[in-house]
């Protein structure tokens, strides 16, 4: 039997990121500027967590813009959602374990 730590992603250990996507499971999009408020962080600091689930193909990073500002959107990938699903259960199943 699998022990449920070891079917943790560690690229979901850190609670940023958790929280990241957690916010795009239940928004189809969400803006720079409104994850930023949403989770109370810095420029540099959301962007390197979004950098790394970028990298793992987690997200998709869509640019634009309206008027002329700049406008970066965020949406979760396929792959990032069944990821991110696998990664609750284990964490369930840890809970449950523990009982």
């Amino acid at each position: 039997m699998i022990n449920p730590i070891e079917q943790l992603n560690k690229a979901f250990d850190n609670r940023i990121r958790l929280g990241i996507m957690s916010a795009l499971m239940v928004n189809s999009e969400i803006n720079f500027n409104e994850l930023k408020e949403l989770m109370q962080l810095t420029d540099g600091n959301l962007a390197s967590h979004l950098k790394t689930l970028e990298d793992h193909q987690y997200i998709q990073v869509k640019k634009g813009f309206i008027g002329r500002k700049t406008n970066t959107r965020y949406s979760i990938t396929k792959s990032g959602e069944k990821q991110f699903k696998q990664h609750l259960a284990a964490l369930e199943k840890m809970i449950r374990s523990m009982q």
